[in-house]
């Protein structure tokens, strides 16, 4: 398999080498070493062979595994296994993974014990999209049920002032990108599996509008050509270490999720807007040294407090070339296109594991590997497989010419 398949010369060869990747490597590694038949459910902490390193079960990845279980069985291929992936990963949320009160843990154990409650709902948003893929699958109407319930706590306790228990105390108000990305993805997934439901008084679109106009108007700073990850309760610039670091990654994932909309709703005004974030975010985060992506960078330049603000991490890289692949998509542009060659071959250079498969998460500034490991509560098969199936979508579009360029 070609590692660095030119875009300009053959998009129909970039979609199959990510599509072959997503289903000859990635996939079979997690349905080989990480679903647990005995207690149900997807164990994440694996080391580089698939080794279980600790059977603790993050929620979150429950969620993210079991949508992408079944997004690959509703836009791919009827394969039993995935959607028997699916269900065991959502059957395992609905037996353990819900407090009395509603409200989703973080981790359990490996036979679903409660172990931690983290204040933010993230186990919601991703149990959410999860539901909602599963009940396009199935027609599970509880799913589909389950999917609305879920988003309306996850709206309720991000964007209902004081129902969150706070993080800081309140000397110093702040609010958080995070949590409007998440909103518009996940109302994103919602549409698409279940249409344009009203959620909590507004439709999945009128939510995605709510919280792309939150981000343009306060986190957006046009005299820094800068994304900021961490603003003031009214978007003014916070001096401080947490105030002041961005995450060039994070910013180019949001970056996508507005093209996308952009594309799907066919709207100009929010192609340029996400095309604007991601040339400010680029030009903070690319390593002009030794390649790949920042992790975090400072706003004036200045030294970044966190110990792996130079690290390589897998998944800004992954939405780095979502993002560029959509931007060339959507406008032509061969900035793009090169940004996007740059990004892929950096990768692709750098983090699979050829013996073994799968991606290293974890890499030193210079490429060089951190850890050997493939997954922990945080790495699991989302971001890596989410990459390789949108792209290979979005190339098969380029080759068919399924849709034309906008711009």
């Amino acid at each position: 398999m070609n590692p660095n398949p030119v875009l300009s010369e053959n998009p129909k060869a970039l979609s199959q080498f990510y599509r072959d990747a997503l289903l000859q490597d990635v996939i079979p590694f997690w349905l080989r070493h990480g679903m647990d038949s005995q207690h149900g459910g997807i164990i994440s902490s694996l080391d580089r062979d698939g080794t279980v390193l600790d059977t603790d079960k993050a929620v979150w990845i429950q969620g993210r595994a079991a949508w992408m279980f079944s997004t690959l069985y509703n836009s791919i291929e009827q394969r039993a296994e995935w959607l028997d992936a699916a269900r065991s990963c959502i059957e395992f949320s609905r037996r353990h993974c819900f407090a009395p009160d509603g409200k989703m843990y973080f981790t359990v154990t490996r036979d679903g014990l409660p172990l931690r409650m983290r204040r933010y709902v993230y186990s919601e948003s991703f149990a959410t999209i999860a539901n909602a893929a599963y009940a396009k699958a199935t027609g599970d109407s509880r799913a589909a049920e389950d999917a609305a319930k879920l988003f309306a706590t996850y709206l309720r306790y991000s964007f209902t002032p004081g129902v969150m228990p706070p993080k800081s105390e309140p000397t110093r108000p702040s609010k958080a990108i995070g949590p409007h990305m998440i909103n518009i993805v996940t109302a994103q997934e919602l549409r698409t599996n279940l249409g344009d439901i009203t959620v909590s008084g507004r439709t999945c679109s009128e939510w995605i509008d709510f919280s792309i106009g939150e981000i343009e108007r306060d986190f957006l700073k046009p005299e820094h050509e800068a994304v900021m990850e961490i603003v003031g309760e009214r978007g003014e610039i916070l001096d401080h270490f947490d105030g002041r670091t961005l995450n060039p990654g994070h910013a180019i994932e949001a970056a996508w999720f507005i093209l996308h909309e952009g594309k799907w709703r066919g709207d100009q005004r929010l192609i340029q807007l996400g095309l604007k974030i991601l040339d400010w975010m680029w030009k903070r985060g690319w390593d002009e040294e030794f390649g790949g992506l920042f992790y975090f960078r400072d706003l004036r330049g200045l030294p970044v407090q966190e110990y792996w603000h130079d690290m390589k991490f897998w998944w800004p890289h992954n939405e780095a070339v979502i993002a560029t692949l959509l931007a060339f998509a959507l406008t032509g542009d061969k900035k793009y296109q090169r940004w996007h060659q740059m990004v892929h071959d950096w990768s692709f250079a750098h983090f699979p594991d050829a013996e073994c498969g799968e991606w290293y998460g974890y890499l030193r500034r210079d490429g060089s590997l951190s850890v050997r490991l493939k997954g922990n509560l945080w790495k699991g098969p989302f971001h890596l497989p989410r990459m390789l199936w949108y792209c290979a979508g979005l190339g098969e579009e380029m080759a068919t010419n399924k849709r034309a360029t906008l711009a």
